[in-house]
């Protein structure tokens, strides 16, 4: 009931990314204006995110979500009502990306969440995979319906049916048996939980890098909104067709990611850091690739290696916290995850606009690799390893194997 309505909700929630963007840009002209956009959008996740995990570990989840969902169905309705009797301005979309945004605080740390009382500790990283999944596939038709419709008829339709959309997901959580859930003991109300919960994230490896990178590529690396209407208007010369390709192109790449992700039974941390590394990589050569062809081929392996990274940082976080922390870790995760788009967002469009698309995706990409290569280093250090390449006939790789105990008294003995 969960994933039928998420995929409903989520198709609405992608055509309306794509129509925001587009009127956006149809009204300013501006790619920077597409990035403050985005930037409102995520502003109140940099600025309340912990407040909204206090939320989710403190209230039942399933009413939290009843409560947020109609909230997002509402905001999708109000731009619809604007766009489609002519009056939309664009602080009337800078207004409600914000307003989304104050919702997104509480909704999206529940959610994360709420999957886990869904299936219980077991399933969890299948889940989280399925579930990205399922808001993946949703882009698949998403963008492509988004802009047949805004060629067509105007972006207000799609704004509508996005508003329309939230239903499902509000049919599905009041059917739900509550009785078989997994219950999880709620933090009581109580003095100090925002400040026990970043100890509690500082003083764990295994937590504080991961979402340090997830942070790093949160905010240059996953400007899509800003680089693909650039590359669609600018570079390439076409509409909103060919940005919808674009979306779908990368949407396809996700889906296909987040279910090899669910195969895997263990979150790997070299797996984490590769993702990030050859995502950033990717970026970077797609922004150089004069054909169109080329371009658009890319966005597939992006999009792979983007929600490979996404969902093994997801589940690796969350299945390295205790139960009762869990949702205002998550919520410090997707803090620095959008939270760093109103910084993002707004520099790279500035630099879009300043030095051109390709200068703008190249150097988000750059940004990215270099944040993966610099963890990958940390997290190698800190856990004692030293890198080994095996070069065993027909099956080369890189593998990490403990330090040698004599090798560490010497670098001790070096640095004394």
């Amino acid at each position: 009931m969960f994933a039928t309505g998420a995929v409903i909700s989520n198709t609405g929630t992608w055509m309306s990314r794509i129509a925001q963007d587009w009127l956006v840009l149809s009204l300013t002209g501006s790619s920077t204006a597409v990035g403050i956009t985005t930037a409102l959008q995520f502003l109140p996740m940099l600025l309340f995110g912990l407040y909204g995990g206090v939320i989710a570990d403190r209230y039942p989840r399933r009413l939290l979500l009843l409560f947020t969902q109609a909230a997002l169905g509402l905001c999708g309705l109000a731009l619809a009502a604007l766009t489609l009797s002519g009056h939309v301005q664009v602080w009337h979309v800078y207004l409600i990306a914000f307003l989304l945004g104050m919702v997104t605080v509480v909704d999206n740390p529940t959610r994360q969440v709420f999957v886990n009382e869904m299936v219980g500790p077991k399933d969890l990283r299948n889940a989280v995979s399925l579930n990205s999944a399922n808001f993946q596939s949703a882009r698949l038709i998403g963008p492509a319906v988004a802009g047949v419709l805004i060629t067509a008829v105007g972006s207000g339709w799609a704004f509508l049916i996005n508003g329309l959309s939230f239903g499902a997901p509000l049919i599905g959580l009041l059917l739900m048996r509550t009785g078989e859930l997994h219950k999880v003991e709620r933090t009581p109300r109580g003095k100090g939980q925002l400040r026990e919960g970043l100890r509690y994230v500082a003083g764990n490896p295994e937590l504080i890098w991961p979402i340090v990178l997830v942070g790093f590529i949160g905010t240059f690396g996953f400007n899509f909104p800003i680089w693909l209407s650039a590359f669609a208007d600018d570079v390439f010369q076409a509409g909103p067709g060919t940005y919808g390709l674009l979306n779908t192109l990368i949407a396809i790449g996700s889906v296909t990611g987040a279910l090899l992700a669910a195969r895997r039974v263990v979150a790997r941390r070299r797996l984490l850091v590769g993702a990030a590394l050859l995502f950033g990589l990717l970026e970077a050569v797609a922004a150089a690739t004069p054909y169109f062809w080329l371009f658009a081929a890319l966005m597939v392996p992006i999009g792979i290696f983007s929600l490979t990274f996404n969902v093994t940082a997801n589940s690796s976080v969350q299945l390295a916290t205790d139960p009762a922390m869990r949702g205002r870790v998550m919520s410090l995760f997707m803090m620095v995850f959008v939270g760093g788009t109103p910084i993002g967002g707004p520099l790279m469009g500035w630099l879009t606009d300043t030095c051109g698309p390709r200068i703008g995706f190249a150097a988000g990409g750059l940004i990215s690799a270099a944040a993966a290569a610099a963890v990958g280093l940390i997290l190698v250090r800190a856990g004692g390893l030293r890198v080994k390449l095996d070069l065993r006939r027909g099956h080369p790789h890189m593998v990490f194997v403990p330090r040698a105990p004599e090798a560490e008294d010497k670098e001790l003995a070096a640095t004394a």
